[in-house]
């Protein structure tokens, strides 16, 4: 697969470890020198101001999208080489999706979880064929790894769809995985009893 651009999840807030700031550094320069835009969401606070500066520093492209309300709220990143206003979160998280040929989630709260679990959710429904990752910085994602594990074991999940979501601590190891990742075309369903 051909990597042109690759949409990064990840906190508003720093963390409390200084490491998750060093790896929003490491993958904003990395993205960059492979020549890589960096889709974010376009705030200029926590892991997104970060890993978008590094991106800047490194000479690379930066394309945020921002909801009106965060933007009313200044705290969208003024230097990128284009913001976009749109009206509201799933507008956002559509036009992030777009923009983009890979997904990955640095540490995050919330709206990280969530964004990486609704485009990975498409990717499950084949509403698109594009890989996703973890950045797991200090063991961050180890539980959630755990627990999506336990999730196919029960038979909630697939073999192939939790396969979906690639994991490394390296930030250049992880994008080669995104690079080299091919998509299983299976349905979602598991066990489906006819009615």
């Amino acid at each position: 697969m051909s990597l042109r651009s690759v949409c990064v999840f990840c906190g508003a807030s720093p963390g409390a470890n200084p490491v998750y700031r060093e790896a929003a550094e490491n993958l904003g320069r990395h993205l960059a020198e492979r020549g890589l835009t960096l889709v974010y969401g376009g705030g200029a606070v926590g892991l997104m101001g970060t890993v978008a500066d590094a991106a800047l520093a490194a000479g690379g492209e930066v394309i945020g999208i921002i909801p009106q309300s965060l933007q009313d709220a200044e705290i969208g990143h003024p230097g990128l080489s284009r913001l976009e206003v749109v009206s509201g979160m799933h507008a956002r998280k559509a036009r992030m999706a777009e923009l983009s040929d890979a997904f990955i989630a640095l540490p995050g709260g919330l709206g990280t979880l969530e964004e990486l679990f609704e485009v990975w959710t498409w990717g499950q429904l084949g509403y698109h064929a594009k890989p996703l990752g973890l950045l797991d910085v200090n063991a961050f994602y180890d539980k959630l790894a755990g627990f999506l594990d336990h999730l196919v074991a029960e038979r909630f999940v697939r073999d192939h769809h939790r396969a979906m979501l690639q994991r490394s601590e390296n930030p250049a190891e992880l994008i080669d995985r995104l690079a080299a990742w091919q998509p299983t075309v299976a349905p979602k369903w598991v066990d489906r009893q006819p009615r």
